[in-house]
């Protein structure tokens, strides 16, 4: 019987050789070795009892060496360390100066589930993006465990970008690390290595150990600088996959550990004295499973993995795989033939020849006829032999932990897939065999990027990839270079003698593969076309090819001196350009406009990223940059109906409403359309549902309109039952119509959608505020704080309500609410002038005038707080200091009737200016002719004057408006009275004189009031009172 001879440390099995596993030779290659960089490997099994000899006769030379080669390596170990930690740091230290882009802004800006007052359940029932699963709307990325870090980073320092940055860094940082060490336990498993789980023990082979060491620290220094890792780690939302790959490794080194076991020093050495015994160890010391490790540490990894994100469900592939080629040390050949067998029709008779072959087959199996004559013999030994019961228990446990896990992760997602448009994936909604040969081509793209990542783009979606129509497209035969590529690999890995090189091939593949199985649109379609964070996981497979690739052509190279210095410059520079490209990779993260920018000069087909840029121009309100992103993204991609919704927009927001109108209007009609006599669905991405929304609040700013802004709601509601917002605005057009019973009946009606929607049950407390119900408002302000405390309308308005109320207790929450509100907006002028307000119901006047400053400051135009300064300036006996102010007032609001009283008193009062005082009062009679403290206040400037005649008349006038005020039929009897002993001097007297100047006896002529006159002025000067006093 063949068998491969073990060269490392030279030794050779002599009474053993007949127990090694066949591999399939004839026995003129008994004698041949590996000839690989790393230990060649003999056909046995890690554990066994040939390598428990292998160890045991070579105890003396390996102690000799013990001591030097342990302060070397772990001297090379801490050097090796650093070194991936400084590339991580430098390639990303920029990192932390970027903002929140992109995804942050829905993942962490925008997510509830991170402030404190959310219930920690809820991150747990909701999707990555805050989401509830249950809904149509969830993208059904069920991630808790990254969410909640994110709320760590949130209670440290809220939404300050550098934290959420620094925090991925360091994840970053131990991936690589992890990434290391588990590359090096699969190549020394690989390579058969003794004590590849066990770190006390040391190896006499020196040169494979170093290859070894070598080899796990260029994967692991690729992987720290690689470029298309910038999105995942740069990215905050990244950390997905950051932390799922750090519980991925966790996995794989547990299940490592768990599954090949080194007999402890006492049997090995028994092994080598009791050599007659061997056939007894040997069945003892086959791999044990350490079952409590295997349970508890592995599957804790494999869901922590999976709850960060959904890629990390593919570990137990990948465990299989080291399984069967590593710890079985099945060749590929060898499971192809058994797979063969297990297919072969159970009910066919046996034939005297297949007869004879099975007996053939038990024979060599029970050791009586060792010597086959062909190499057939040895081949059917294995086939027979690979499915031992450490095999079968441990593919049991992998196969029912991950069916376990996916029906849970299917239960979570209420047995739904996500809906996404035809624009986030195209080829998705293509027919075949376009949809094949896109997604084949995209295999390809991703492989590309790996291998060089020079047009790296942020978004790949809408027509950034054009769809492959046909077989005469030239992209097919990049698809079929690529295929044929990976055959070849694969195809080497399965024939080639060489185990080692067989087996790390074939893991270096599985590890490239299977984590990106879950994206390639092979079981259900994604929502993206390519996506660089993605490539995250299957990059350590590619960097470990890479790698190995490169020790095995430096050990070819061995005696070429100048060809291994060429070698290892090219291999410098592939590190030097990544984390070049790196460190520049990132500063496109800064901020959404250089981000967007970007990927527009790599994906000018991409109207998406035309629509960002515009987007994050709109942000910094340069309305006009943005509007020619817009319509460059319309000209691309002429039927999305979001672009359109982006111009309309624009327009708005520069006031030109005519355009604004055209632009939705276009964008409504590339809705389905109604067809006559024809029953059909169609699917409408719910954001598309806007331009109803914005259509009609476009039109509802002419308020001869509102019943067709109504409609426009009603049409949105009746596509989509649920779409809470339409519920909302209607609402508002309806209190508008003066509805309010109406629009009370469409928010609760909005609540049986949304039960949890803070805005409804606030502006059902508008509703109820406008029907005189303060006390049902109340309580409706209060339920939709209790849903989200930093609702500041809520907030404003339950604190005004309280204000009102009155009391100290009442007050003191009425307090701590407007500062809240602060918290969140500390430029928010309403709450500084209602703080104010506070202080003086307190009597605090000196803290009130600060908080009225404060809004006056933030807002000049404030009338509210421009008059109650004015008036608790005039009230503490600083009228002058008042005068600034009331100006102030009339000049931004000049009918403000008491602010012109109160500035007319002072001029008589205090600064003696009569004529200033007269232009008030007659600005008052301008704007409200009936008003009677503004006529009263006339006449006393007449009065001042000594004007009596037209005091008198004046006050006549005023007391026949107002024939129930004393106070001015006192008045007027008084200037009577004066009158006419004025009347008894002669005419040419100054005094009379002076008394019947500029008189005009038609100046304040009797006017005949409407019905109800007197009291709708009462009316309006009431109004006017509680709006002041608000």
């Amino acid at each position: 019987m063949s068998t491969y001879e073990r060269s490392a440390c030279n030794y050779s099995y002599s009474n053993n050789s007949e127990k090694l596993r066949s591999n399939g030779t004839n026995s003129s290659s008994s004698s041949s070795t590996s000839n690989g960089s790393i230990c060649a490997n003999a056909e046995t099994r890690t554990g066994s009892n040939a390598s428990n000899n292998s160890y045991a006769n070579n105890s003396s030379s390996c102690s000799s060496s013990s001591c030097g080669s342990s302060s070397s390596s772990s001297s090379t170990n801490i050097l090796q360390f650093l070194a991936i930690v400084v590339a991580c740091v430098v390639c990303y230290w920029n990192s932390a100066q970027c903002e929140l882009v992109f995804d942050d802004i829905s993942a962490v800006r925008d997510n509830k589930d991170l402030r404190p007052y959310t219930p920690l359940r809820n991150i747990f029932l909701n999707d990555f993006w805050g989401t509830p699963m249950r809904k149509e709307q969830s993208h059904k990325s069920y991630r808790p465990l990254t969410v909640l870090t994110f709320r760590f980073n949130y209670w440290l320092h809220e939404l300050q970008p550098y934290g959420y940055h620094i925090v991925n860094v360091l994840l970053h940082i131990v991936v690589c690390l992890l990434w290391r060490r588990a590359s090096r336990l699969l190549l020394q498993q690989c390579a058969g290595v003794e004590g590849a789980t066990n770190r006390g023990q040391q190896h006499c082979n020196n040169i494979s150990r170093n290859s070894i060491n070598t080899c796990s620290f260029f994967a692991a220094l690729l992987f720290a600088v690689h470029p298309i890792h910038t999105e995942a780690v740069t990215g905050v939302v990244g950390r997905a996959e950051l932390l799922s790959s750090i519980f991925y490794l966790c996995a794989f080194l547990s299940y490592a550990n768990a599954a090949t076991v080194t007999p402890p020093p006492a049997q090995r050495q028994r092994q080598v004295q009791l050599q007659q015994r061997q056939q007894q160890l040997h069945q003892q010391q086959q791999p044990r499973t350490r079952w409590i490790l295997l349970f508890v540490s592995f599957g804790a990894c494999l869901l922590a993995s999976m709850l960060c994100k959904e890629q990390g469900i593919t570990i137990a592939g990948i465990c299989a795989a080291y399984e069967l080629f590593v710890v079985q040390q099945v060749r590929p050949r060898e499971l192809w033939m058994c797979v063969q067998r297990l297919f072969e029709d159970s009910t066919r008779s046996l034939t005297p020849q297949h007869v004879a072959k099975s007996n053939a087959i038990t024979t060599t199996t029970n050791g009586t006829a060792v010597n086959a004559t062909s190499s057939s013999a040895g081949s059917v030994y294995r086939v027979g032999g690979i499915w031992n019961a450490s095999l079968l228990r441990r593919l049991c446990f992998l196969i029912s932990i991950t069916l376990a896990l996916l029906v849970g992760r299917v239960y979570v997602m209420g047995s739904q897939l996500p809906v996404f448009t035809r624009f986030d994936n195209p080829a998705s909604a293509a027919a075949t065999p376009t949809r094949q040969l896109t997604f084949s081509y995209l295999i390809y793209l991703n492989l590309w990027l790996m291998l060089f990542p020079c047009d790296l783009c942020c978004d790949w979606t809408m027509g950034t990839i054009p769809l492959i129509d046909g077989f005469a497209d030239l992209r097919n035969l990049a698809t079929l270079a690529a295929f044929i590529s990976l055959a070849a690999i694969i195809w080497y890995a399965c024939t080639t003698r060489n185990l080692t090189r067989s087996r790390v091939l074939l893991m270096g593949l599985a590890w490239l593969a299977l984590p990106f199985v879950p994206a390639s649109n092979l079981f259900f379609p994604v929502g993206f076309v390519v996506a660089e964070r993605i490539l995250y996981m299957p990059s350590m497979g590619y960097c470990l090819l890479i790698a190995y690739g490169y020790m095995q052509l430096e050990e070819h190279l061995r005696e070429k001196v100048m060809m291994r210095r060429l070698l290892q410059t090219t291999l410098a520079l592939l590190l030097l350009t990544h984390a070049l490209k790196t460190y520049r990779r990132n500063e496109d993260w800064r901020t959404e406009y250089t981000l967007f920018m970007s990927g527009v000069h790599v994906n000018a087909r991409n109207a998406k990223l035309f629509n960002n840029v515009g987007h994050a121009l709109e942000n910094d309100q340069r309305y006009a940059e943005a509007l020619l992103y817009f319509q460059q993204a319309v000209r691309i991609q002429p039927d999305d109906i979001g672009a359109h919704i982006n111009v309309g927009r624009t327009y708005n927001n520069m006031q030109q409403y005519e355009q604004a109108e055209l632009a939705y209007q276009k964008a409504k009609s590339l809705f389905p359309q109604v067809k006559p006599g024809e029953s059909y669905q169609a699917r409408i991405a719910p954001n598309h549902l806007n331009v109803f929304i914005n259509l009609a609040q476009l039109i509802a700013r002419n308020r001869t309109r509102l019943e067709e802004a109504d409609l426009l709601y009603r049409q949105a509601i009746s596509m989509r039952a649920d779409y809470v917002q339409a519920y909302i605005n209607r609402g508002d057009i309806l209190m508008k119509l003066n509805r309010t019973a109406q629009a009370q009946e469409v928010y609760e009606k909005a609540l049986l959608y949304d039960s949890e929607n803070a805005d409804i049950y606030y502006n059902l407390g508008v509703v109820f505020l406008e029907q005189g119900k303060s006390a049902q408002a109340h309580v409706y302000f209060n339920k939709a704080i209790e849903l989200y405390p930093e609702h500041e309308q809520a907030l404003l308005n339950s604190a005004i309500l309280l204000q009102e109320r009155g009391g100290a207790e009442a007050r003191q929450l009425s307090r701590a609410r407007l500062f809240k509100v602060l918290d969140k907006d500390a430029n928010n002028e309403k709450v500084y002038f209602n703080l104010g307000m506070l202080a003086m119901d307190e009597m605090n006047f000196d803290e009130a005038e600060q908080f009225f400053k404060r809004a006056i400051h933030l807002r000049a135009d404030f009338r509210s707080a421009l008059f109650n300064l004015a008036l608790l300036l005039a009230d503490a006996n600083r009228p002058l200091d008042a005068v600034p102010y009331l100006n102030q007032l009339i000049r931004h609001h000049p009918e403000h009737i008491k602010g012109l009283i109160l500035l007319g008193d002072i001029y008589i009062n205090h600064m003696k200016d009569l004529d200033a005082a007269e232009q008030c009062y007659h600005n008052i009679l301008r704007y409200e002719p009936n008003n009677i403290q503004g006529l009263h206040n006339l006449c006393v400037v007449f009065v001042e004057r000594k004007r009596l005649a037209r005091a008198a008349a004046c006050l006549r006038y005023a007391q026949h408006l107002a024939p129930h005020e004393d106070y001015i039929l006192r008045h007027w009897q008084i200037v009577q009275q004066r009158l006419q002993k004025i009347n008894k001097l002669p005419e040419t007297s100054p005094e009379r004189q002076m008394a019947y100047a500029d008189y005009q006896p038609d100046e304040f002529e009797f006017k005949v009031l409407p019905p109800g006159g007197k009291v709708e002025q009462r009316k309006i000067l009431q109004q006017q009172q509680q709006y002041e006093n608000k």
